[in-house]
């Protein structure tokens, strides 16, 4: 039974950091990449960062990079995501997921096996 669970979001203002953790229970995340994605109310969601098998392969979304580091603690199945001077127009509700092979990038949704519940992150202005 695979569990993914994101968490650490919050309320904040602009140009602070929160960092997002994803944890799992039943994957080895040194056999998935790991994604993170974010949806605003009324949008789509978006595939904002993920890292690879072993972090061998990092990807940002140009929305995000420069601006948030995603790294893994595989001996725990965790994954962070640092989000550094955070904009009102990150204000999502964030979730972590995770796929065997991923073969575009920005990964689509549809191609992730397993989400977690996600995490509500607000940046106030």
């Amino acid at each position: 039974d695979v569990q993914l669970q994101a968490s650490g979001g919050g309320l904040v203002q602009t140009g602070l950091s929160l960092r997002l953790s994803c944890t799992a229970s039943g994957v080895n995340f040194d056999d998935y990449t790991v994604a993170w994605f974010r949806q605003a109310p009324g949008q789509e969601r978006e595939g904002i960062s993920s890292i690879g098998r072993s972090g061998e392969i990092i990807w940002y979304s140009d929305s995000v990079k420069g601006r948030f580091t995603i790294s893994s603690d595989n001996a725990n199945d965790t994954v962070y995501l640092q989000m550094n001077n955070l904009k009102p127009e990150d204000t999502a509700v964030y979730y972590c997921s995770v796929a065997r092979s991923v073969f575009d990038y920005p990964p689509p949704a549809g191609d992730m096996d397993y989400w977690g519940k996600e995490t509500q992150v607000t940046v106030s202005s």
